[in-house]
């Protein structure tokens, strides 16, 4: 491991918006901050939106500058993404973002019902290999853990240059019958309906030097009702 990365990481630790706990403290256990997010880590009473896979923190930044009176948690795993958002956000004096290092498979252990707002997703990896479509951030298991501490009515977006993940994805809320509020295949191509969604990403803007359409869906989650998946054939 590299001396740089080394020092980062020790940096990190001093960091008063980076939350990353041991694995002992979460596998199986809820986290100490779960269900007060906004009273003892933002220190407000403000709505909360959570980025899933955040990598360097810039949609997140960029929603938390955009919407001051808003709160913005960025989640990754990748300690190297998690200190240059968190540094970005110190050097800018944004107080209202924030960032959790952790797995989105323990998600259940840190939020509780009602207490995120909207979920933003953010050119995931679209996991296209055969097989891996459970480990897609909007596959069946994924959602329905996000049903137990989204609120009732809040959005789900979803950005991506994967064709493969916004038809899937298109294909499982159509299975289910939930609520798309937006849908377009091109986002660019048309007016678009909020203007955060011309927020641009380092890799995003490489996507378009590279002619590749970007994706968008917004929907919302049912209340009661358990997710399953569509019937995909040939996936991979």
């Amino acid at each position: 491991m590299g001396k740089g990365k080394l020092r980062k990481w020790a940096e990190m630790k001093s960091f008063q918006n980076v939350v990353e706990p041991e694995l002992k403290k979460v596998l199986g256990k809820d986290f100490e901050l779960k269900g007060k997010w906004a009273k003892l880590f933002f220190k407000n009473q403000k709505p909360v939106s959570l980025e899933l896979g955040c990598g360097k923190g810039e949609y997140s930044l960029g929603l938390a500058d955009f919407y001051p009176d808003r709160n913005f948690l960025g989640l990754d795993i990748k300690g190297s993404r998690i200190w240059r958002g968190a540094k970005t956000a110190i050097d800018n004096d944004l107080t209202n973002v924030g960032f959790l290092r952790t797995g989105i498979e323990l998600i259940s252990s840190f939020f509780a019902r009602d207490e995120i707002d909207e979920i933003w997703i953010t050119f995931p990896d679209p996991q296209l290999k055969k097989g891996r479509s459970s480990k897609r951030l909007t596959s069946s298991g994924f959602l329905n853990s996000y049903r137990a501490f989204l609120k009732p009515g809040g959005l789900v977006h979803l950005k991506t240059d994967s064709q493969e993940l916004f038809e899937y994805t298109k294909a499982l809320l159509k299975e289910n019958n939930m609520e798309i509020i937006w849908a377009t295949n091109d986002l660019y191509k048309e007016a678009l309906p909020e203007k955060i969604l011309s927020l641009k990403t380092y890799y995003e803007m490489k996507f378009l030097e590279e002619a590749k359409k970007i994706t968008y869906l917004s929907f919302k989650l049912p209340v009661n009702k358990e997710i399953i998946e569509p019937e995909v054939k040939n996936e991979g």
